[in-house]
């Protein structure tokens, strides 16, 4: 008589299509927070001249501002999270664990898509003190 005990085996897959979630979410960090950064450094020079080309004025705009002295810091931030994830999302695949990120063809191609997409975006909202004068 064979006993055949599958349910251990389907406990297992669970816990590690678990683990791969956790992993593929946690791998979305960095470009997140990169692109969070990109328009939180873009506020202070972009935001209002936005504002004023939608036909949006008051002398609260001004205020807007106040973020311009930390500049310097969100093109740090913004290059430290996108060269971390270009490190993550473009390494070998060789370097990946298995069933990380990663390691999936369909999610890392599609993830470096984002970044390519994302990574001009930020670029020129962090950048936009410099820029804007030169077009405005």
């Amino acid at each position: 008589m064979e006993i055949n005990d599958e349910g251990g085996d389907n406990c297992l897959d669970l816990a590690q299509q678990k683990s791969t979630v956790t992993r593929v979410k946690d791998s979305n960090l960095p470009i997140a927070g990169g692109m969070l950064v990109g328009l939180a450094g873009g506020l202070c020079c972009a935001g209002p001249l936005v504002l004023i080309l939608l036909g949006i004025s008051g002398s609260w705009i001004a205020t807007l501002t106040l973020l311009e002295p930390y500049q310097p810091l969100f093109m740090i931030a913004v290059a430290g999270a996108f060269g971390y994830s270009g490190w993550q999302f473009f390494r070998p695949i060789e370097q990946c664990a298995p069933g990380s990120a990663c390691a999936i063809p369909r999610i890392r191609r599609r993830r470096q898509t984002v970044f390519w997409i994302s990574l001009p975006v930020a670029v020129t909202l962090v950048s936009s003190s410099y820029w804007i004068p030169l077009v405005a």
